[in-house]
């Protein structure tokens, strides 16, 4: 199984996909010297447009393959927000606490299926430039009236999952890895490289 670059400089990141592929022979490091390429704009109106232009901008001249992700929550009440723009929902420096705070103030006085949303992520993979393939996956769930658990990032501890009754953020990594969306999208992506030709 191939190495993989994750197109970030993101730690946190890095270690949730390789808890994901363990047990897959698939290596994961960070793009060498991510901070110092030209950044990519991620102004693009949807979250696969924007993980695609990452992976094809940050391939061109790394050795291998990129992969880039784009993830957001999506809240049909709101017309969609924060879609794309879920991590900088409050303000451009991505606060998570002030991106909850937005997100309960719009949803103030909506009940029942005004407070379903859904977790999105997609996932594209390019060598030298060109690309390889666009993957997605979704989870639903509804808003909470406050934040619950004390894991997960981002809105985890205000997105519940119904089935287990619980929020994102009250689910230990590796059940919320099993069930989230950016560990389905990611098992789609290995699922293609068990069969890349190299």
């Amino acid at each position: 199984m191939p190495n993989l670059l994750l197109a970030s400089s993101n730690q946190g990141k890095l270690e949730e996909f390789r808890a994901l592929a363990t047990g897959t022979g698939v290596t994961l490091e960070l793009q060498p010297g991510f901070d110092g390429l030209p950044a990519f704009d991620e102004s693009a109106p949807t979250l696969a447009e924007n993980a695609a232009g990452k992976a094809l901008h940050y391939s061109r001249g790394a050795p291998g393959l990129v992969f880039a992700d784009d993830s957001g929550l999506v809240v049909p009440a709101l017309g969609g927000a924060p879609g794309v723009r879920s991590s900088r929902y409050a303000g451009p420096e991505g606060d998570a606490a002030r991106n909850i705070e937005k997100l309960l103030a719009a949803l103030a006085g909506k009940t029942g299926e005004e407070r379903l949303a859904r977790f999105v992520c997609v996932l594209a993979l390019a060598r030298e430039g060109r690309m390889l393939g666009v993957w997605s996956d979704a989870v639903a769930g509804r808003i909470l009236d406050s934040a619950r658990g004390a894991w997960g990032f981002g809105y985890d501890p205000v997105f519940f999952y119904e089935p287990l009754g619980k929020a994102f953020a009250e689910l230990p990594r590796e059940e919320k890895n099993r069930l989230s969306h950016r560990g389905r999208a990611f098992r789609k992506l290995l699922k293609f490289l068990e069969t890349f030709p190299g």
